[in-house]
């Protein structure tokens, strides 16, 4: 299995005095992979394929195919509103235009059936309320294109919509220029200068995909350690950002900085080495790939130095541009004790693993989730029709995090815990039928000498439901 590997990657410029090392820190180890580090990494991949994790070359090319077709469009679509917008013709004929796909299939560790996030870049002159509009219905009418909607209330507005077959989630960044040339270096920070706040956050995403794999020793080995890990923590529960754990990006720089620290390591040794070192981490010391310089953009980042809540993160995860962000602020104590046990047991079967005690098919066995607490809150959305679902359900998914905040902070409770695959289908109730989404929350209670513990969530739960209420979440 040859991993995809996107076509180029645009390294961020080095200067001269910066020192042969990848990462803030000198490497660990080395060491060159011995025979049996090789033999472990070949039995890691027949693991992973066996999980179907990889796509086939025909899967690819399609992906590549309706990525271009949507760079058509886009393009299309510039140039018409140009015309519309009376733009001097030596200024249409070169505006140009990019979509750049970034997250999980630029880095070229996308599972099988996963959606593409892209970046749409337009000429400054374009409105970002076009892009929403306009462009949106002429996504809208071509074949092919299904469950299109636009989300604009967003901290990153985005375009979803399927396209032959992928998902697809489209971001919109303004540069300050009048064209987009294919040659446009997108990791200059100067760009940021000028750049309105949406289209900063929307051209984020590319930025740190493009700086991770510039910042890795070797993109190969990173690329299926990440893989593993990938598929590690979705079978093991704790892969979402949304829901307070960490989503893809803030595993990705979990694992890079792994890679850095073993430059030489094949992927199965750093698989390792990921729960060894992450297992002894002293956390709140944040993860970093490299040190950020502060452009004096007046842009707000991560600072624990001058913000609380910075300071206060138990767990920060930091992207390596600027300006940086902490990747993991959804996660909460509950979430941060649920992972750092998964980490555990990753080491230990890690360790079983090279001691041929073990083999990979056991760190990705799935939890079962109904026998691991004794106690459960059952959330349940439910709406009258299919198409009223899709945003009723996700609304709520949206705010489940919250809901395990509040129930973590009752007295009696010591972990709240929500079950990221929620349960979906079709509800009948009395004589009327619709949809319905469930999540369950297990709860491990904090021990109290009374046998006849009695517990209030009453509270809890009217709190949750009030707050969402008065901020027209309900």
């Amino acid at each position: 299995i040859q991993p995809f590997l996107p076509s180029k990657v645009n390294a961020a410029p080095v200067p001269d005095d910066a020192p042969s090392w990848h990462g803030i820190t000198a490497p660990i180890s080395e060491d060159l992979p011995e025979p049996a580090d090789l033999i472990r990494t070949k039995k890691l991949i027949d693991t992973l394929v066996s999980h179907g994790v990889f796509e086939d070359e025909v899967q690819l090319q399609h992906r590549e195919k309706v990525l271009r077709a949507l760079e058509s469009l886009f393009k299309e679509w510039l140039a018409a509103m140009c015309v519309e917008m009376n733009i001097p013709d030596y200024v249409t004929e070169q505006v140009g235009g990019r979509v750049l796909p970034f997250g999980s299939y630029q880095l070229g560790v996308h599972a099988k059936g996963a959606d593409i996030d892209a970046l749409c870049v337009g000429p400054g002159f374009i409105p970002r309320k076009d892009f929403f509009s306009s462009f949106y219905e002429k996504l809208k009418s071509q074949e092919g294109v299904r469950d299109i909607r636009a989300i604009e209330e967003t901290f990153v507005p985005v375009i979803k919509l399927g396209f032959d077959g992928i998902e697809i989630d489209l971001v919109y960044a303004q540069l300050p220029r009048k064209s987009i040339s294919e040659k446009l270096n997108l990791l200059d920070n100067k760009l940021l200068e000028a750049m309105d706040k949406h289209s900063i956050r929307s051209l984020n995403g590319y930025r740190v995909t493009e700086t991770i794999l510039s910042l890795v020793p070797n993109v190969l080995s990173f690329r299926l350690a990440l893989r593993a890990i990938k598929l590690w923590a979705k079978r093991r529960n704790i892969y979402s950002n949304m829901m307070g754990f960490l989503g893809g990006i803030s595993w990705a720089i979990l694992v890079a900085r792994i890679s850095q620290v073993y430059p030489n390591a094949t992927a199965s040794t750093i698989v390792a080495k990921f729960f060894k070192v992450y297992s002894m981490w002293s956390w709140p010391i944040p993860i970093r790939l490299r040190e950020v310089e502060d452009c004096h953009y007046n842009l707000p980042f991560w600072d624990p130095r001058v913000s609380l809540s910075d300071r206060n993160h138990p767990m920060p995860i930091i992207t390596p541009v600027y300006p940086q962000q902490n990747t993991s602020f959804n996660v909460s104590p509950s979430t941060q004790a649920i992972i750092s046990e998964e980490i555990d047991r990753g080491y230990a079967i890690a360790q079983d693993i090279q001691q041929k005690k073990a083999n990979w098919s056991t760190l990705f066995e799935t939890p079962n989730f109904l026998e691991k607490y004794q106690h459960y809150v059952l959330l349940r959305a439910t709406s009258a029709t299919e198409e009223q679902h899709v945003d009723w359900s996700g609304l709520v998914e949206s705010k489940v995090r919250l809901l395990v905040g509040t129930l973590e902070r009752n007295a009696h409770i010591a972990i709240a815990h929500v079950n990221i695959q929620p349960f979906s289908g079709p509800e009948k109730t009395g004589d009327r039928e619709g949809m319905s989404t469930k999540w369950l929350i297990g709860l491990f209670l904090k021990r109290d000498r009374s046998k006849n513990q009695r517990i209030d969530l009453a509270t809890s739960l009217l709190s949750w439901s009030d707050t969402g209420r008065f901020f027209g979440f309900f």
